[in-house]
């Protein structure tokens, strides 16, 4: 695990908030209906826990996100005004997109309070065995959606990659340190 996780920039984070959330809302809820359809043991390995809802806090950015596994939803909401959930994980993006992508693990994360966990502690558990188990790669299904666009999103997200730190892609037993 490195020492530090590495940061979203500033400026980043700062683009993020005048973004209006009803296109971001079209691609997070088109993006988790791919998901759920490309890898069906997502939901089958929550169980009961497919119909929580789950906000997913990255502090670095402007806004929170709320998925419910379930119906297959993912939305973004103004900070200030939380949706109602049963268990909120939050931290830096970069934590986010490690554990996500196998780069760092997840248990590592929370004990070392990189990710912090309220509310219902086995749904949390549930998602990140779900998302452990389904080895998910946010450049590919990214690039699913993007059609003819694939080749050349591929190539930005690893320039955005090399440029930030963050954890864009599936690591490969090569990349972990």
């Amino acid at each position: 695990m490195p020492a530090t996780l590495p940061r979203l920039p500033r400026a980043l984070g700062l683009a993020a908030r005048p973004l209006p959330l009803p296109p971001l809302n079209l691609l997070l809820g088109r993006l988790t209906r791919r998901l759920a359809a490309a890898h069906p043991t997502l939901l089958r390995r929550l169980g009961n826990h497919a119909a929580s809802r789950f906000l997913i806090d990255p502090t670095d950015l402007p806004w929170v996100l709320l998925l419910h596994p379930g119906p297959a939803t993912m939305t973004a909401h103004p900070r200030a005004r939380p949706p109602a959930h049963e268990a909120r994980i939050a931290g830096p993006l970069s934590a986010f997109l490690a554990m996500m992508h196998g780069a760092e693990d997840g248990d590592a994360l929370f004990f070392s309070r990189d990710l912090t966990v309220e509310g219902d502690t086995a749904a949390v558990l549930a998602l990140r065995n779900a998302m452990d188990d389904a080895e998910l790669d946010l450049t590919e299904e990214l690039a699913a959606l993007a059609g003819p666009l694939a080749s050349p999103l591929r190539r930005v997200l690893a320039g955005a990659e090399r440029a930030t730190g963050l954890q864009l892609h599936r690591a490969e037993l090569g990349d972990l340190s």
